[in-house]
């Protein structure tokens, strides 16, 4: 997440208290200018401005920006004052040194804004590969939870998983201590910047001892400011290219994520084939067992009839030959029956 919200929450409560330091309308505005230009660095318009205060009407912050323009230029205009030169080589002077003043400090903010931007992006791209990374183990982990057994050794693997994606935070952690060094060497460099206008501006003090001396002086100072921005160049190169490298290895470990996670589905697909055909044996086994116990129940019910049928017929020869012969006794007759 960007920090755009807190500068805007920052922004609101500065202008809610110049708002009650500042009761008139046009010193509120005035003020508001120069919160935005010099303390945000936001280049404040007359729309922005009405958002922010909402007093007056839109004519108010208009004038008052074109006021605080004319005196910015007023005050950033170097002035060059020396009794033996002319009024014009004063002025061209002057104008010159302003200028560069102006291009040194417009290269450096360009410089630092490119290099936030970038850092910014770097941290949200890590922020969402991570988010990503979390939301797909979090579904392997459900899926695989639901297996036991063979299943065991794809969990082992997660768990490996888990642990490259705590080594890719500390990476994630390591480049922004880096960035943050980076952006910490950017500040060592604008003040040594700042240190830089203010030997040339004692420098410009001492012009009036002599033209000459004066226009050397200026031409070892801008020299000295260009090495400064040469060398804020060069640092900015160098922390993009640590940056393309960083977003490589990324890139790098991610398609290694994903290839382990392919052959964990293909071992989970093999998992599910293999409980398939078990399932299919262990039905084609229940329905042999159910044929032969219906085949032992036919069996059985065919053996209790052949025993009735045996016990009725020796019962009726004894009760025939008891009735002819009362005192004989009857042969007794065996008989057997296959079934």
């Amino acid at each position: 997440m960007s920090d755009a919200l807190p500068d805007e929450a920052r922004l609101a409560a500065e202008i809610d208290r110049l708002k009650t330091a500042f009761p008139k309308t046009r010193e509120l505005y005035r003020e508001a200018c120069a919160l935005l230009f010099f303390r945000f660095g936001i280049t404040p318009t007359a729309n922005r401005l009405y958002q922010l205060v909402k007093r007056g009407s839109m004519s108010t912050p208009t004038q008052v920006l074109g006021e605080f323009w004319v005196e910015l230029r007023e005050k950033s205009r170097v002035r060059i004052e020396h009794p033996d030169l002319p009024a014009e080589l004063q002025a061209a002077a002057g104008e010159l040194v302003a200028t560069l003043w102006t291009r040194s400090t417009t290269s450096a903010q360009a410089a630092l804004e490119a290099l936030r931007t970038d850092a910014e992006a770097e941290k949200a791209r890590a922020r969402n590969e991570v988010a990503s990374q979390q939301a797909e183990l979090v579904r392997t982990e459900t899926a695989l939870e639901q297996r036991t057994g063979a299943l065991l050794a794809a969990q082992v693997r997660i768990q490996e998983l888990e642990q490259a994606q705590a080594a890719g935070e500390a990476t994630r952690q390591a480049l922004e201590t880096e960035i943050a060094r980076q952006q910490d060497e950017i500040g060592v460099g604008d003040r040594a910047l700042v240190q830089a206008r203010a030997d040339f501006s004692s420098e410009l003090e001492k012009l009036r001892a002599g033209a000459d001396l004066a226009e050397e002086r200026l031409r070892a100072a801008e020299k000295r400011a260009l090495l400064e921005i040469e060398r804020e160049r060069i640092a900015s190169t160098r922390l993009q290219k640590d940056l393309d490298a960083a977003a490589r290895r990324a890139e790098q470990g991610e398609t290694r994520h994903r290839e382990e996670i392919q052959a964990l589905q293909v071992q989970l697909g093999d998992a599910r084939h293999l409980a398939g055909v078990v399932e299919g044996n262990l039905e084609a086994l229940r329905s042999s067992n159910a044929a032969s116990a219906r085949e032992v129940n036919a069996l059985r019910l065919q053996l209790a009839t052949t025993v009735a049928n045996h016990a009725a017929t020796r019962k009726r020869p004894s009760s025939a030959v008891e009735t002819s012969k009362p005192r004989r006794a009857a042969p007794k007759v065996a008989t057997r029956k296959r079934s």
